[in-house]
């Protein structure tokens, strides 16, 4: 029987951690799954642990986000899911299974009536490169994506969605209080900025006191049925060499601090964010 929370380690990213939760060790899988993985792999590794998921997950490097797009089906109600991730991972383009996609995945689900993705700072939000982006569904309502635009051309700042520190959080509570019903929430932690979380990834521009913030917002109002936190750095390991190569392709070139002072950062915010999700 599932409990009511899991840490599902995939690539040894939490090893230690302070919460004492029950972990189930897939490493094997985590190097298949790694940035991307063919869809009968997926399938495969998805019916191996269904059976050991609860609602309330923790699992590695923001390279498995997409995995989130699986977790989403085992809360069968309507309901919207709120990421908060520092890309927007609704790119069109193969592979369907990867690093980048994963909100089109949950968008096929019958039961998500919406996606909305908060403190996107990357490119992937502006011209050119939205182009590569699910704009039918964002212009359909089903997706909502919410880049910052601070640093932006004066222009950009009127895109839909876009917000500035100045008044994220008035967009929020706006946001939030047409919820009502149910809520999946997921975090990758390259949201935050850098001093409070290593990744793998680009770092965001949330704070972890914003983050507290936005999930006592969203539990006011709303009903936080399940969630999932990724994002902690790893080292990269892969089954395949194509997988390899993409990934390492698309991956920033980062510098990051010892591997204790990582683990330090990541486990403190872990430690303030994971009792609002569950």
């Amino acid at each position: 029987m599932a409990g009511d929370a899991l840490h599902l380690n995939l690539d040894g990213a939490w090893l230690g951690e302070p919460l004492r939760l029950p972990r189930f060790d897939a490493l094997e899988w985590g190097q298949q799954l790694r940035f991307s993985a063919p869809s009968r792999g997926v399938e495969t590794f998805y019916r191996e642990v269904e059976g050991q998921l609860g609602p309330s997950l923790l699992y590695g490097s923001g390279d498995f986000h997409y995995l989130s797009a699986l977790w989403l089906r085992r809360v069968r109600r309507p309901m919207v899911v709120v990421s908060f991730d520092n890309q927007p991972d609704w790119d069109i383009r193969p592979p369907k299974w990867g690093a980048g996609g994963w909100v089109n995945r949950a968008l096929e689900l019958p039961h998500v009536q919406r996606v909305s993705v908060w403190g996107c700072g990357n490119f992937e939000c502006w011209w050119p490169h939205q182009i590569f982006g699910n704009r039918r569904a964002e212009r359909s309502g089903k997706l909502e994506v919410h880049p910052w635009a601070d640093n932006r051309p004066p222009q950009d700042r009127q895109r839909r969605g876009a917000i500035l520190r100045e008044n994220w959080r008035e967009r929020f509570e706006t946001f939030v209080s047409n919820l009502g019903g149910d809520v999946y929430v997921t975090i990758d932690l390259d949201c935050l900025r850098a001093e409070e979380a290593v990744t793998n990834w680009e770092s965001g521009r949330f704070t972890i006191v914003d983050l507290i913030w936005a999930l006592g917002k969203l539990r006011e109002s709303a009903r936080i049925v399940a969630g999932d936190i990724c994002g902690a750095w790893s080292l990269p390991v892969y089954a395949r060499w194509k997988q390899r190569f993409a990934s390492e392709w698309d991956h920033p070139k980062l510098e990051r601090p010892s591997a204790e002072e990582t683990r330090k950062i990541n486990f403190a915010a872990l430690e303030k964010l994971w009792p609002l999700l569950v």
